[in-house]
């Protein structure tokens, strides 16, 4: 009789376990956030639901009990997860190589979702030679996405002297590589490190040409300098992109003069659709041009960070750093964030990313905007103080919790 009455016991409670979990509706419930979604015009309270590693609903008020798992973000902001659309992730050890399959690039997932990143779009790092290697070694094996910028030259950022290498820079091979084999994965050709003429500039645009796709130019090892007011205005094309924007070094031209104004042809470029990246990096981010140029209406069109061993443990550190040196100069949190989620995707064509609509991929940032007296310091190491700094607290690929700072979505500890 008895066990008669516990067997009647634990079918009610099973029943009623199953009945629960197929009332769950959403897989992940983030509640009570700061939603600032670019792409879908949002600034404010919103609920994001997730089923399936999608967006499954993005609304006020939704109930927990929907949910399998709810967390609590109140007092945080949530963002598309952040796109990083300048970094070197072709991470190996062949001797001798910079770059491309060297030790200054990093592995991905180890940098990325700590910083709130989802994606990273490799620039350049590989040429059509050596970039089935690339995607081998990284991006396969990458839980970060891992999109790319293939190189002009054949073998990629492998050293100095093979970017030189005119007779290696094949537009046809380069634009075939990129519609036939890998076009979800490709998104854009890279000019970077040439000491000569616009030669390597123009053997990237004609490919970008064959291809549909942009153009990153890395303008800065030019003895004497070349025009950048001809790179802008007569060579590239709308939608090309202008890298390292606020550096200032002795190979090319700055845009901002040496009475601390924006050249007007910098102006007349953005109205023709140049698009223009920070790319922080190692050596290329000074306050010396970028204050005056955002004091003078001049802002990137993209905020990124250019990563790698010998710029992440200097001045720029991570995206998150990065974007918060902008805070810092003026900049609004829905100006920075705009910059680092929907306008990238757009100028690499993927309308897919940056944004929360529903039945979008569940790539989704947590941030916490720390108060408080934080140091920035350039790539010259001066120092501008600030009193916003943005963390990630807590960074979401594809529906599944890849960070987690403080433990946001762990269950409280009890003793036993």
């Amino acid at each position: 009789m008895y066990i008669l009455k516990y067997h009647k016991l634990f079918l009610l409670v099973l029943i009623l376990m199953i009945s629960g979990l197929a009332h769950a509706q959403y897989d992940l419930l983030l509640k009570g956030g700061h939603l600032i979604d670019p792409g879908n015009e949002i600034s404010g309270i919103m609920d994001i639901a997730v089923t399936g590693g999608k967006i499954a609903l993005v609304a006020p008020g939704i109930d927990p009990g929907q949910a399998g798992k709810t967390i609590d973000i109140s007092g945080y902001y949530v963002t598309p997860g952040l796109i990083d659309m300048h970094v070197h992730v072709f991470m190996g050890n062949e001797p001798g190589a910079y770059i491309a399959d060297g030790a200054t690039s990093v592995m991905p997932d180890g940098y990325t979702f700590r910083s709130g990143v989802t994606t990273v779009v490799d620039a350049g790092s590989a040429g059509w030679r050596n970039f089935d290697k690339f995607r081998e070694q990284t991006i396969d094996k990458a839980e970060t996405r891992v999109l790319a910028l293939l190189n002009i030259a054949g073998t990629g950022m492998r050293s100095r002297y093979e970017e030189q290498d005119v007779s290696d820079m094949n537009p046809e091979m380069t634009a075939y590589m990129i519609t036939r084999l890998y076009p979800e994965i490709i998104v854009g050709i890279k000019s970077a490190h040439y000491w000569g003429d616009f030669t390597q500039v123009d053997k990237a645009v004609e490919a970008g040409r064959l291809a549909n796709v942009p153009v990153m130019v890395d303008f800065g090892e030019h003895d004497p300098p070349n025009s950048i007011k001809s790179l802008f205005l007569d060579h590239l094309r709308p939608g090309d992109i202008f890298t390292h924007t606020f550096a200032h070094i002795g190979q090319r031209e700055p845009i901002v003069d040496e009475n601390g104004k924006v050249k007007p042809f910098v102006f007349e470029a953005v109205q023709k659709g140049i698009v223009f990246d920070v790319g922080h990096g190692g050596g290329s981010f000074t306050w010396e041009q970028a204050v005056p140029a955002i004091s003078q209406g001049f802002l990137p069109t993209v905020i990124s960070t250019d990563l790698h061993t010998e710029s992440m443990n200097a001045g720029m550190k991570d995206l998150c750093n990065v974007l918060s040196k902008f805070l810092a100069m003026g900049m609004t949190l829905e100006e920075v964030i705009t910059r680092a989620t929907l306008i990238p995707a757009r100028v690499i064509h993927r309308p897919d990313l940056g944004h929360l609509g529903t039945g979008a991929e569940a790539d989704i940032t947590v941030l916490n905007l720390r108060e408080g007296d934080f140091g920035f310091i350039d790539i010259r190491g001066e120092r501008m103080n600030g009193n916003r700094k943005l963390e990630a607290e807590l960074t979401i690929r594809a529906g599944k919790i890849v960070w987690d700072l403080n433990g946001l979505s762990a269950k409280p500890y009890q003793p036993r």
